[in-house]
Parts: structure tokens; sequence; C-alpha cells
């Protein structure tokens, strides 16, 4: 059974940061995409960054320079480095794990104060 589970959100003030991370189980976290999508109230879904799984990166424009994506394929785990945060980076961000087919974890709520 795939579990793929987010943890690290909170509250935080403008200018802070966050690191979130997310443990897959029951794939081969090595072969898979790994990706950070996030969810606002009244918006739609929306990527933010993802990591192949040889390791390139790709980030949303209104977060380059301030968020990090990185994999550790020794402890099944992807993170989301998030510094400078804004108010609009306000979101339930979602982990997904995509090989052909997408999973995805429960959400971890981020919110940030101005």
């Amino acid at each position: 059974q795939v579990q793929v589970v987010e943890s690290g959100g909170g509250l935080v003030q403008l200018g802070g940061s966050l690191r979130l991370s997310c443990a897959a189980s029951g794939i081969i976290f090595s072969r898979y995409t790994m990706g950070w999508y996030r969810q606002a109230p009244g918006k739609q879904r929306e990527l933010v960054a993802r990591v192949l799984s040889g390791g390139n990166t790709y980030y949303a424009d209104s977060v380059k320079g301030r968020f990090t994506i990185s994999r550790d394929n020794a402890k099944n785990t992807v993170y989301l480095q998030m510094n400078s945060l804004k108010p609009e980076d306000t979101a339930v961000y979602y982990c997904s794990a995509n090989l052909a087919v997408t999973h995805w974890g429960q959400g971890t709520q981020v919110t940030v104060s101005s």
C-alpha cells in the first residue's frame, strides 16, 4: 500500500522560513518524480516544485530563489525548504509521487502572517 505523508507545516511570520517533509512508502522511491503542490482557498491546485528521479528540479516562477526542493532516496523523503515567506504563500501544501500514476498526501497547512 502506497503512503505519502507530509509534515512540517505551520504558522510563520512574513519573511520567515519553514521546511516541509514528505515521506513515501510502498513505492520504489528513487524512480519517482516527487513534487510539491499547493492550493489556496478559492484557487486551483498549482505546482510549486518538482524533482525528477535523476535530480533535476523545476520551480514555479513565484517561488524561484526562495524555495528549494531536495530528495533523500535513502530515507524515501522529499523536502521543501521555504525561505522569505510571503502571505501569498499561504495554502495547503501537498506532496505527490508520480510514475505513470500519481499518489498524493493529505496535505499540510502553511500560513504566513503579515
